[in-house]
């Protein structure tokens, strides 16, 4: 396992004690681990989503191709 230092502000510090004082984790480490594979779980329903309202490419490629 890698370990990294990271500055941080006061206020994110405080943040990180009050969420261990409420039980989310039990210590920095396993809050900053929790919160990073939350946001990549966030990025990629955010991906599915925007993939989800692309345009189809559905029909003849030439046909499409003239569109463009």
């Amino acid at each position: 396992m890698t370990t990294v230092s990271v500055p941080l502000s006061a206020e994110l510090m405080e943040m990180i004690d009050n969420l261990i004082s409420q039980g989310i984790a039990s210590n920095k480490a396993e809050l900053i681990r929790m919160a990073i594979k939350q946001y990549a779980e966030d990025q990629a329903v955010q991906a599915v989503l925007t993939a989800r309202e692309e345009p189809s490419l559905e029909g003849d490629l030439n046909e499409l191709a003239k569109k463009i």
